[in-house]
């Protein structure tokens, strides 16, 4: 028993001396000086170095091991491989326990998909992963990503960045504390303080969070999103419009769309809505709202005075312009008078259309579809009564933003009401499906807090690409 006791010692030591030996660093070069330091034995190794351990091959100029511990200092041209891995620095360490690499003197990366760098970084060759920090780039075939500090997993494709993420592609850019990509289905997840911006049609969207999935032309964006597209007025001035929801999508298919939906408010300088989804189509300058299945209110939407309601509601606009309001399906206006109080004017009909002249003022407005109106009349700036009118069809002109002139068409009948049987009695004449919302939303209410820092960052993001 005891001869096999020592036979099987003998054995394992054998076994890991051998093993010990194999993963030893080997290290040539056209010259070989031997030292001792401090009681440790060192080697120094010059010109046409080459050190190997496993798979791992080592070239520089210069190399000092240490041979106790299983390591060297690599100085000059280093140039680190394992299989497809080439690694670039100019001063580097190599740990052979561990089998790490490390520099503080700029470090490249090539893995025959990505190019990384940075100023410092770790590869762990059994992990297949690096580690760099302080200014890292990856480039990614048309995609840049910086980073303060990011962990590239090989075999998998994935890179995990964190500090002051940027992310740019042909046609957009992101911003995020931190970011986990995957390479091979083009998947990101981004976390806190998340901006993609798209400088074509000036629009940026702000979160906490956003999942991007690159092959479906599809992102989830949420956590507090709120979407602003820079517009510029014909003075020159800035002029935004804003949405906020629960959850935006943005489809970069040939649509182009974002669809904003749960507790959507918008604000912009002509117009305001409050909805339960809003489709908005980026390069066509195009937004839509409708009642859903499951809502119990339609769509809301403010034009200066003005105050809409439909079961959807279409915006149109050109050269950062409203050019055209469509309301169908249980369509209203109902226009306020700042004034007199509750002298409010009233339409409603089947489907509303409003249109906007070349300075975005409101020139005509077509009604179509068992038509009630209720209008309050002035002379000289004095009340004067009001015309409650009924039509198959209602056509209202304006001039400077006041009415000028109203045709009604199809069964039209019309009565008038003298001032003094309606004074104080105002509420007694509203049409059926009259109701005055008072939660328009601002600018201001929609951003909060965040007004400005995101207003900063935007006056950043609008000159990026010029």
């Amino acid at each position: 028993m005891r001869t096999l006791f020592l036979i099987s010692s003998i054995l394992f030591s054998s076994l890991l001396f051998a093993q010990q030996a194999r993963d030893m660093i080997i290290v040539n070069g056209d010259s070989l000086v031997g030292k001792t330091i401090n009681g440790e034995s060192i080697r120094e190794v010059h010109g046409n170095v080459v050190l190997t351990q496993g798979n791992v091959r080592i070239t520089c100029s210069k190399a000092i091991q240490y041979i106790a511990r299983n390591e060297a200092e690599l100085i000059g041209k280093v140039v680190v491989k394992q299989d497809s891995v080439i690694i670039n620095t100019d001063i580097g360490y190599y740990y052979g326990n561990t089998k790490v690499a490390f520099s503080k003197s700029g470090i490249s990366l090539y893995d025959g998909h990505v190019n990384l760098s940075s100023k410092n970084g770790y590869y762990y060759f059994d992990e297949k992963k690096a580690f760099f920090y302080d200014k890292v780039k990856l480039f990614d075939e048309i995609t840049t990503m910086l980073a303060e500090r990011l962990t590239y997993y090989n075999d998998e494709n994935k890179a995990v960045a964190a500090g002051n993420v940027e992310v740019k592609d042909t046609s957009s850019v992101m911003y995020a504390d931190s970011l986990i990509h995957y390479r091979d289905n083009k998947t990101s997840f981004a976390y806190n303080n998340v901006v993609i911006y798209d400088p074509q049609s000036r629009l940026a969207i702000f979160s906490n969070r956003l999942e991007s999935y690159k092959q479906k032309d599809y992102s989830k964006i949420y956590d507090d999103p709120v979407l602003v597209k820079i517009d510029t007025t014909d003075n020159g001035q800035l002029d935004t419009l804003v949405i906020s929801a629960r959850l935006m999508e943005s489809y970069d298919d040939s649509t182009k769309r974002v669809v904003a939906t749960d507790s959507v408010r918008i604000a912009r300088r002509d117009f305001s809505s409050i909805n339960d989804i809003t489709i908005f189509y980026r390069n066509s300058e195009f937004l839509f709202t409708y009642k859903t299945e499951i809502s119990s209110s339609s769509p809301v939407m403010w034009n200066e005075n003005a105050q809409l309601v439909g079961d959807t509601i279409s915006a149109f606009l050109k050269d950062n312009k409203l050019k055209q309001l469509i309301i169908n399906s249980n369509a209203s206006i109902i226009s306020s008078n700042e004034k007199y109080g509750f002298k409010y004017d009233q339409i409603s009909g089947r489907k509303i259309d409003m249109y906007f002249d070349e300075s975005g003022g409101l020139e005509k407005t077509e009604v179509n579809g068992n038509v009630l109106s209720i209008y309050f009349l002035f002379e000289d700036n004095e009340p004067n009564g009001l015309m409650k009118s009924s039509s198959e069809r209602a056509v209202i002109l304006f001039k400077d933003n006041s009415v000028e002139e109203v045709k009604f068409y199809g069964n039209a009948a019309s009565e008038y009401h003298p001032e003094n049987l309606i004074e104080g009695k105002e509420k007694d004449f509203t049409i059926p499906s009259f109701m005055i919302f008072n939660n328009r939303p601002t600018k201001e209410l929609i951003l909060g807090k965040r007004i400005n820092k995101i207003f900063s960052q935007l006056n950043k993001l609008q000159h990026y690409g010029r």
